[in-house]
């Protein structure tokens, strides 16, 4: 059959600090073109909804699937999926990915008949039966993890070899217009799935059920010696939790010679009890670190269920200096902030060299806190949930909170996309075109025209097609336990080491 695989477009936060390889979509790409399947991928990050209108026309597939990750990505989903029912009526339409498996039955009262199965879970093993199930083979509803209008077969399963369908990279044209930051083009990998904390705000363990799972050292740089961008993401939930699977990884890349700029994710207490692995990649070529510090007091780390100390991440913080890493801290803005408190983050935020972003607090589907947090959404528009905008009461009024959020964003973009500041912008441009950096180029150049508080107050004015469901429903309805939180029901947990 001819598939075509969709991913949507950038948000907000990727128009301006990142474009991420379509890393899951290129998995089950590869799964499906196994199956025998003619398989493009086109990717609205990089080509427009033009583009996709043409390839209904020209090359009409007779299966489009739709990668989810992002929950302010429904309603484009959503439309496109009636676009291509309207073009192609006998087309079979899906629809995969994290923030699909979290609202599942939503999606499909939404499209009103567009989407004929949302694929909760990992999608690379069961995409291919559904395929055989459109092509007149078993019911979808026989399929673990596949929910129709009409029900859903059983829970998802997880993928039982992570090695299996390595990424279908090929698929992934205008390659060069992926990065992250200075890494620019950049591409992605994946060497473990999943993670074993239960922060209050983040999705991850519910959706993989606290399972952690890791790729082999061999697949691992299999994968990465297909790489041929200069520059690398390691996109685990948390880097180097196993400090042997790190080692072994960087034993085998030595081995084949693979010379890389690395960036990855991970927590402090990790960073401060695998120190030596982190020392090693960085002779591998590791550059850059993300580490979710999340909250600048011990209050705010106890709220979020972090599992960490401000002790400890200081500690991290001063050990990745002394590894010589540039690092990216995130610090989540609560609603519930006032002037001062933003004074005082920027004055943290200042006194260390680290690159410092802010998200605001947004309870997602699969979230403790979107339990305890979604009667009180002052919004049920999809699109606001990308983390840079407040869907519940701010304390402040909401231009005046946006005032603040901007302008603290403001201040410490300046103190380091500039490096000294963006007063030298047009000399930074210069020396970044001629590095062949054009990505990192419209980032810095984007910024004063995405955030200001007159687009994102203006973002809350518009219309609302498509309305989100809360927590259980409406009239009274009692809410869903924690349980009901999982995508993968842990069946033994894992727990952190």
């Amino acid at each position: 059959m001819r598939v075509l695989l969709v991913h949507p477009s950038p948000l907000l936060f990727s128009e301006i600090y990142l474009r991420l390889e379509p890393l899951g979509v290129e998995r089950v790409g590869a799964a499906l073109a196994a199956a025998g399947h003619e398989v493009r991928l086109l990717d609205l990050q990089v080509f427009r909804h033009g583009d996709y209108r043409r390839a209904l026309r020209t090359w009409r597939p007779e299966v489009v699937g739709f990668s989810l990750n992002y929950l302010a990505n429904v309603p484009e989903v959503v439309d496109l999926a009636r676009e291509a029912k309207d073009v192609l009526p006998d087309c079979r339409v899906l629809v995969g990915g994290h923030s699909a498996s979290f609202v599942a039955g939503e999606l499909l009262a939404h499209a009103d008949g567009a989407i004929d199965c949302v694929v909760r879970g990992e999608g690379e093993a069961v995409a291919p039966h559904v395929l055989e199930a459109f092509a007149g083979g078993p019911p979808l509803a026989s399929l673990s993890g596949v929910v129709t209008a009409a029900g859903a077969g059983a829970a998802p399963l997880l993928v039982p070899d992570l090695a299996a369908h390595p990424p279908a990279r090929q698929l992934a044209r205008r390659r060069r217009r992926y990065f992250i930051g200075e890494l620019d083009p950049c591409a992605s990998i994946e060497f473990t799935r999943g993670c074993p904390w239960d922060c209050v705000f983040c999705s991850a363990w519910t959706f993989y059920g606290r399972s952690y799972r890791m790729l082999s050292p061999e697949a691992a740089v299999e994968d990465l010696a297909r790489i041929s961008e200069p520059n690398v993401f390691i996109v685990d939930d948390v880097a180097f939790i196993r400090p042997e699977h790190g080692l072994a990884i960087a034993d085998a890349v030595e081995r084949r010679g693979i010379r890389k700029r690395y960036y990855l994710e991970t927590r402090a207490d990790v960073l401060l009890r695998n120190r030596e692995v982190f020392a090693r990649w960085t002779r591998l070529g590791l550059r850059y670190m993300f580490l979710g510090i999340e909250a600048i007091d011990e209050e705010g780390l106890r709220l979020h269920r972090k599992r960490v100390h401000v002790d400890q991440n200081t500690r991290a913080l001063e050990v990745a200096r002394e590894l010589g890493l540039v690092v990216a801290i995130n610090l989540i803005a609560d609603p519930d902030w006032d002037e001062r408190r933003f004074a005082v983050v920027r004055q943290w935020a200042l006194s260390v060299p680290e690159i410092v972003n802010l998200t605001i607090n947004t309870p997602y589907p699969g979230t403790e806190t979107w339990l305890t947090e979604s009667r009180r959404f002052t919004t049920r528009d999809y699109r606001l949930f990308d983390v840079q905008h407040a869907v519940l009461p701010t304390r402040l009024p909401l231009d005046r909170f946006y005032g603040e959020f901007v302008r603290t964003q403001d201040i410490l973009n300046r103190k380091h996309l500039g490096w000294r500041a963006l007063y030298d912008v047009f000399g930074i441009t210069v020396r970044l075109l001629a590095r062949g950096q054009t990505n990192f180029v419209r980032m810095l150049w984007k910024f004063g025209s995405v955030y200001t508080v007159e687009r994102l107050l203006a973002d809350h004015a518009r219309p609302v097609r498509y309305p989100m469901r809360l927590p259980g429903g409406t009239g009274g309805a009692a809410r869903p336990g924690r349980d009901a939180l999982y995508v993968h029901h842990p069946t033994a947990v894992a727990t952190p080491p």
